[in-house]
């Protein structure tokens, strides 16, 4: 039967007012955004993951390619879907980022890593608003926040929350680019927000200012040079040439974030959970270097560094030591060179080049080397020339 002309103003009113009570609870959620678009990826997406897994630029991150067809449709994720509430949550910093990048014997934390996990804290506040919908506009829902094969920015993008900048992180004219992006997928069909342009014109501050040139052109990014990956995913030895680079930065890199100049209208956060905890925006590396398993696992828990686990961070914390010119840091380096890990044996073999004397350096290779097992360690030891 034909829908007449009173019951289409009615379904709109009813849209209208869904939308208003959706805009007021997620303010008071601590949201800083909401945008609806179509639970559908813009043309071109999918191709695009495909020619970045195709080029390498994925490196460890192999998760990215095992599920490739369904993170490339939200269909594929959820067939039902029709929709998509695509949520900000700001965690911008009160302070300028890039200052501890001078410390060198402190180190450098991204700034969401400074909090608490941002997962549990959107995925708690997205359930409360999902469950808002459901009430008022009926309907199954989903909540994703950063933890299945979907693709939240050119989804976030296609509702004109922001759009993707240079550096191929969200960028929006009301808060910049220090934002968490939370999604609520649901079966009802809402009217969709039009896109947002990119801003980002001629501006290219966030390509120079990268320490290792992770971008090989505006929009494009090689994940295997980029500091946040290496010191995250990457699972392995950092390579030689990109350790003076790192500087003092164990987790994450906020460079290419930090000089956008759209941030000027980021408002900084609200939400409590994502404040910098005590102690967690420069630590002393001096007191980091020595931690065992259980005191990485203490120090850190409840927060996104503790997914590094403690060896991938120690390495970390080892090149920054190698980077520091700290002479006060080679005792615990040198013990670490007996540490149970190749990984961390490695990195400490490194720092030690970085910081001993030559005749240190020549002294403890010799008493190490001959029983080291480890391939990759020897190498450490054997290289000839030392930056």
């Amino acid at each position: 039967m034909p829908i007449s002309i009173s019951e289409h103003a009615e379904a709109a009113t009813g849209a209208d007012e869904l939308r208003r009570r959706l805009e007021r609870e997620a303010a008071e959620l601590g949201f800083s955004g909401l945008r609806v678009t179509r639970a559908a990826l813009p043309p071109g997406t999918q191709g695009r993951l495909k020619d970045f897994i195709d080029a390498g630029h994925h490196g460890d991150m192999t998760w990215l390619a095992d599920k490739i067809e369904r993170r490339g449709d939200p269909s594929a994720l959820w067939p039902e879907a029709r929709s998509a509430v695509m949520l900000a949550m700001s965690y911008a910093p009160d302070h300028d980022p890039m200052s501890v990048l001078a410390l060198r014997s402190r180190g450098a934390v991204s700034v969401y890593a400074q909090g608490h996990d941002y997962h549990d804290i959107v995925k708690r506040k997205l359930k409360q608003l999902a469950r808002v919908l459901v009430r008022a506009g009926g309907g199954d829902v989903k909540v994703f926040v950063d933890t299945a094969p979907l693709m939240e920015k050119p989804l976030a993008a296609a509702g004109g929350l922001g759009w993707q900048g240079k550096h191929t992180n969200l960028v929006s004219r009301e808060l910049g680019s220090w934002f968490f992006l939370g999604v609520i997928l649901t079966t009802l069909e809402l009217p969709p927000d039009p896109e947002e342009p990119d801003h980002c014109g001629r501006c290219r501050r966030c390509l120079d200012i990268c320490p290792t040139r992770a971008f090989p052109a505006p929009y494009r990014l090689d994940a295997r040079r980029c500091i946040s990956y290496l010191t995250i995913e990457h699972k392995g030895h950092i390579a030689r040439e990109l350790r003076p680079l790192i500087g003092n930065r164990i987790f994450g890199c906020d460079d290419c974030l930090a000089v956008c100049p759209w941030n000027k209208f980021a408002a900084v956060a609200r939400e409590t959970g994502l404040l910098p905890r005590p102690g967690s925006a420069s630590p002393p590396l001096r007191d980091l270097i020595g931690l065992d398993d259980r005191a990485f696992r203490d120090r850190f828990a409840g927060t996104p560094v503790k997914r590094t686990g403690r060896d991938r961070f120690i390495r970390n914390v080892l090149i920054a030591a190698g980077n520091s010119s700290d002479a006060s840091l080679l005792a615990p380096v040198v013990t670490l060179l007996s540490d149970g890990s190749p990984l961390v044996r490695a990195a400490a073999v490194w720092a030690l080049s970085r910081l001993a004397s030559p005749g240190r350096f020549e002294a403890e290779r010799q008493r190490a080397l001959p029983l080291e097992t480890d391939t990759a360690v020897r190498e450490e030891w054997l290289v000839e020339t030392w930056p």
